[in-house]
């Protein structure tokens, strides 16, 4: 069993373009290879909006631990709701309680926001993270297939 690290050694803040790097990283753990410089971007777009936030967690050696990143889902069929748009703890650190400090930080802020729920998309193959959720009070609603079609450029007119 994976040593646990003392919450009151971690902190939770607001991710800066510094961490990016990890962040990547992490990423590619997580099954989605990106560079660093792609997170950049994606994070310059992001942190320009209100109604999404990134958190990452560090430990007393500042190492960054994990980040999550919450959105607010305005939708007409339902009640205004945040999303998570990732989740990810180092491998060498899972089972140390950093998934949930993340998890807790984003719930807090979706409060913040006015959001009455917070729902995560999780592969059907990722049954420890369907594990954890669930040890969290997250309930499964539906199970459903996500479609994607990749648009063309679309040219200056």
């Amino acid at each position: 069993m994976k040593g646990h690290l003392p919450l009151g050694e971690t902190t939770v803040r607001n991710a800066s373009e510094d961490d990016m790097e990890i962040v990547a990283a992490l990423s590619g753990q997580l099954g989605y290879p990106t560079t660093d410089e792609l997170v950049r971007h994606r994070f310059d777009d992001i942190q320009r909006r209100e109604d999404h936030c990134v958190y990452v967690c560090e430990g007393p050696d500042e190492q960054i631990m994990g980040w999550v990143h919450v959105f607010v889902r305005p939708l007409l069929i339902s009640e205004r709701s945040a999303e998570l748009g990732g989740l990810v703890v180092d491998r060498s650190r899972q089972g140390q309680g950093i998934g949930r400090l993340l998890l807790r930080s984003a719930e807090a802020w979706a409060r913040e926001q006015g959001c009455d729920q917070v729902v995560v998309r999780s592969n059907t193959i990722r049954k420890g993270a369907h594990a954890f959720y669930q040890s969290l009070g997250y309930e499964t609603i539906k199970t459903q297939r996500i479609f994607s079609k990749i648009l063309s450029a679309a040219t200056p007119s």
